[in-house]
C-alpha cells in the first residue's frame, strides 16, 4: 500500500515537496567510491531484460536450462542485490531453488512441459506464504522463524505450472501499514531496498522489493501485492508492467492481510506480455477464500489471446485532467503521450473522476483499520510466528524498539488495535460509503461511453529519508480502482530525470483482458521500457 500518498494526498494530485537534505550523495547510501551522477560499474548479464518467451526459447533449443537459468539470477543476485549497488530486494533466497529447477530439466527431457512458466525463476514478495524453509514476515522482526505449514494458494499455483520459486522480496513492513511517517520499501527485518535507476531514491512500496529486482532483471517475474497502490506504484517508479486484478481474481488465501475488501497479489514484470501470460498462472477458484467464487465464468487463463498492436483504435479512454498540474517535466511527458494514444486511434474524453471518491477515502482508511485488526489476529492465530495477535505485535515492537522501530513508530498498528470488531456500526458504515466507489466509476464508463479510464500513475521516485518518511512526488492514482476493487495496469510511459513514470489504464470488474489489450497496444506504440543504469545519486 501506497500509505502515507493514500493518508495525506488520497486521490488529490499534489506538488512534488523536494527535501533536498535526503538526496545527498548517494556515496554514504551505497558505498560506492564513484561520483554522484556518474553510473555505477555493473557487469553485462546476458539475461539482462529476458523475457518469459526468450527463457522458454532458450531451454527448448538447448542453449539454457532451468538449472542454468536459476544459477545465473541466483548469481546476479549475490553479484548487485548484495554486493555492488546493493538494492538490498531480495529478503531470502529460496535453498531448493536449484532442485526445483532441476525437476523442471526432467519433466521437459522426459516431454512434459507444463506450459510457459515452465522452468522460469519468480520471485515473490515476503508476506505471501510458502510452504518450505523460508520465512514469511512481512519484514517485521516479530515474525521472524515464521515458516508456513503450506504455501499459499497463488504459490501452489506458481509450483503447479512449473515455475522456479527463487526467493522473497524486501517490502514495506507490513505492506507500508505501520507508521504514518514511515520510509517505504524499508523494513525492520531487511532494511532498506533502492531504486535501481538512481540508487539514492526510493523504489516506492509496498512491493518494493519486486519492482526494484524485476527491474534489475535478478528474476525473469516477479509477484506484488496490493491493497491502494502497492503494485502499480513501485511498478510506475521502476519502470515496469504492473496488474492489480479485480479483488477476486487471485485468491489471498495465505497471504497476510491488510484488507479483505482490498486486497490483492498481482504480477510485476518488464513487458505486458509477459504480465498477462503470468496472470493467468496465478489465476483459479480457492475454496478458502470466498470471494474468488465470483470470479467463475469470468476469469482467462491465458490473457495473452488479445493481445494486439492495434487495441487502441476506435477506444474511448476518459483521461483524468487533473494529473496536468504539477511537475512540468511529468506534464510534458503526460501531453506526449495523449497525442501518441490519439496516433493510435483512441478517442480521448476529459474526465475529473478523482474529485468525485476524494471525500472516500476517509472511510476507505477506516476499512483498512478495522479490517487489518480482524485478519491479522486471524492470520497470526494459526501462524508459527512468535507473536499471534496484533496486541503481541505491538508489545514485541516496544520491548525491541531499537531493531524494530529505529526510524519512525507503529502508530497504524496502534490505531488499528483500538478499533473494535467487524459488527460494529461506524465499520458497517465505512464499508458502505467505500462500496460506492465502483459505483461512481462504472457511471463515468456509462456516462461517456469509454472503454476505460486513464492517466499517469504516480510521479518520480522520491528521495530515501528515514529521518522524515517519505513525501508527496505529484499524482497518484491508485485510490479509485482500489477501493472499488477494479482492476488496474501500469506500464511505462517514459523517464523524466532518469526516473521512470507510469501510465495507467482501469475499468470495472473483471476487465482485465481489455486493459491488457490496450497497455499492450501502447507499450508496442512507445516502447519505453529502458533499463536501468544504477545512477550513483541524481544532484
Amino acid at each position: 500500500m501506497n500509505r502515507r500518498n493514500f493518508l495525506k494526498n488520497g486521490s488529490v494530485a499534489t506538488l512534488a515537496i523536494p527535501v533536498m537534505s535526503a538526496c545527498g550523495s548517494a556515496k554514504t547510501i551505497t558505498g560506492n567510491t564513484k561520483t554522484v551522477g556518474e553510473n555505477l560499474e555493473v557487469k553485462a548479464f546476458d539475461l539482462d531484460e529476458a523475457t518469459i518467451e526468450s527463457l522458454q526459447n532458450k531451454m527448448q533449443n538447448g542453449t539454457e536450462t532451468a538449472v542454468s537459468i536459476t544459477n545465473k539470477y541466483l548469481e546476479r543476485i549475490q553479484e548487485i542485490d548484495k554486493n555492488g549497488p546493493s538494492l538490498n530486494s531480495v529478503i531470502e533466497v529460496n535453498p531448493d531453488a536449484l532442485r526445483i529447477a532441476a525437476a523442471m530439466d526432467a519433466e521437459r527431457k522426459a516431454g512434459k512441459v507444463r506450459g510457459p512458466m515452465h522452468g522460469i525463476p519468480v520471485l515473490i514478495k515476503d508476506n505471501i506464504n510458502t510452504g518450505d524453509s523460508m520465512m514469511t514476515t512481512a519484514g517485521s522482526v516479530a515474525l521472524l522463524g515464521n515458516k508456513a505449514g503450506k504455501d499459499a494458494f497463488i504459490v501452489k499455483q506458481l509450483r503447479n505450472a512449473g515455475a522456479v520459486l527463487l526467493g522473497k522480496t524486501n517490502l514495506s513492513e507490513f505492506a507500508n501499514f505501520r507508521s504514518e511517517r514511515s520510509t517505504s520499501a524499508w523494513s525492520s527485518r531487511g532494511g532498506q531496498t533502492r531504486c535501481p535507476y538512481i540508487l539514492n531514491r526510493n523504489p516506492s512500496g509496498s512491493s518494493a522489493g519486486t519492482g526494484a529486482a524485476v527491474a534489475a532483471s535478478l528474476c525473469a517475474i516477479g509477484i506484488g501485492t496490493e491493497t491502494n497502490g502497492s503494485i502499480v506504484s513501485p511498478s510506475s517508479i521502476n519502470g515496469l508492467v504492473g496488474i492489480k486484478p479485480t479483488v477476486g481474481l487471485l485468491s489471498r488465501s495465505g497471504i497476510i492481510p491488510i484488507s479483505a475488501t482490498q486486497d490483492t497479489a498481482g504480477p510485476m514484470a518488464r513487458t505486458v506480455k509477459d504480465a498477462a501470460i503470468f496472470l493467468g498462472a496465478l489465476t483459479g477458484i480457492d475454496p478458502a477464500d470466498e470471494i474468488t467464487q465470483n470470479s467463475k465464468g469470468k476469469v482467462l487463463t491465458d490473457y495473452t489471446q488479445n493481445l494486439d498492436r492495434n487495441g487502441l483504435k476506435g477506444k474511448r479512454l476518459g483521461f483524468e485532467t487533473s494529473s496536468l498540474r504539477g511537475n512540468p517535466d511529468v506534464v510534458a511527458l503526460i501531453k506526449n503521450t495523449l497525442e501518441i494514444l490519439k496516433q493510435q486511434g483512441a478517442i480521448i474524453v476529459d474526465i475529473e473522476l478523482l474529485k468525485l471518491t476524494r471525500d472516500l477515502r476517509d472511510a476507505s482508511y477506516s476499512i483498512l483499520q478495522y479490517e487489518f485488526k480482524d485478519g491479522l489476529n486471524k492470520y497470526l492465530a494459526t501462524a508459527n510466528a512468535q507473536v499471534k495477535s496484533l496486541a503481541e505485535v505491538i508489545a514485541f515492537n516496544k520491548t525491541h524498539e531499537a531493531e524494530a522501530m529505529p526510524y519512525f513508530k507503529q502508530e497504524i498498528l496502534e490505531s488499528s488495535q483500538a478499533k473494535d470488531g467487524l459488527e460494529s456500526a461506524d465499520y458497517k458504515q465505512a464499508l458502505a460509503k467505500t462500496k460506492s466507489a465502483a459505483g461512481i466509476i462504472d457511471s463515468v464508463l456509462k456516462e461517456h461511453q469509454l472503454d476505460a479510464i486513464c492517466g499517469p500513475t504516480s510521479g518520480p521516485a522520491g528521495c530515501i529519508d528515514l529521518v522524515n518518511g517519505d513525501y508527496g512526488t505529484g499524482f497518484s492514482f491508485s485510490s479509485s480502482a482500489a477501493m472499488a476493487g477494479y482492476p488496474h495496469i501500469t506500464v511505462p510511459m517514459g523517464l523524466v530525470h532518469n526516473l521512470p513514470v507510469g501510465f495507467s489504464f482501469f475499468s470495472t470488474a473483471y476487465k482485465e483482458a481489455e486493459i491488457i489489450k490496450l497497455a499492450y497496444a501502447f507499450e508496442q506504440a512507445t516502447l519505453a521500457r529502458t533499463a536501468p543504469k544504477f545512477i550513483n545519486g541524481l544532484v
